[in-house]
């Protein structure tokens, strides 16, 4: 599996959605340290274990400066289905353009590499458009693989008003993977744990805090 993996990971392109308001969180989330590193940096690194070419969504200007490419949010303040439309188009657009893109929201700060790993490996063999895990909370549409063929029916979509990704999901061939994919992954529950809120951050540095603690014990 671990060259599966390497192969698959060399041919996936990886992105990282940035370009919510936050509202509910009351600042940019992206840029909220964790253990150290901003959130937006903290899941780029993570997902440049998997990619050799990742990517930011973000409005104009937002994260300029930073160390990964900023590719516009070609319908910011519509959602994260644009974004993900707009990776698609820019992978597309691209010298190589791949055949996947692993696609992650910015707030999930105990994603690891050997899922992703293992996510990308699935996706590789895989005869599906959406590569998505289904946690104890749904779907997971901003942890997925998405191929980048889909995006002629995900622009149809959007283009008709369906904003909803889970709605968009509908319309392609869609493999899920449930908790006998990722539990292996995931003893303490939290793979998919995002932080839309002040409490969500707080109890996520809790978590992170008492992990470090045991460990040093």
């Amino acid at each position: 599996m671990a060259s599966d993996a390497k192969l698959a990971a060399s041919h996936v392109h990886g992105y990282v959605l940035a370009g919510g308001a936050s509202r509910r969180f009351g600042s940019d989330k992206a840029v909220a340290e964790f253990a150290g590193e901003k959130l937006l940096a903290r899941t780029c690194d993570v997902l440049n274990g998997v990619s050799a070419d990742v990517r930011v969504v973000a409005p104009t200007g937002r994260y300029a400066g930073g160390a990964y490419e900023i590719v516009e949010d070609a319908w910011p303040g519509e959602g994260p289905l644009g974004g993900i439309i707009t990776a698609l188009q820019s992978t597309r657009a691209s010298r190589r353009p791949g055949e996947w893109n692993l696609i992650l929201g910015c707030d999930m700060p105990f994603l690891g590499i050997h899922w992703l790993h293992y996510l990308v490996e699935r996706a590789s063999h895989s005869g599906a458009s959406v590569m998505v895990p289904r946690s104890t909370k749904g779907l997971e549409p901003l942890c997925a693989c998405w191929r980048t063929s889909a995006l002629e029916t995900l622009r149809a979509a959007f283009d008709r008003g369906v904003r909803k990704v889970t709605d968009a999901m509908k319309l392609l061939p869609t493999e899920v993977l449930d908790e006998t994919h990722w539990k292996r992954f995931d003893s303490d529950g939290r793979l998919f744990w995002n932080m839309n809120t002040p409490q969500d951050y707080q109890d996520a540095l809790r978590a992170w805090s008492t992990d470090r603690s045991a460990e040093n014990a």
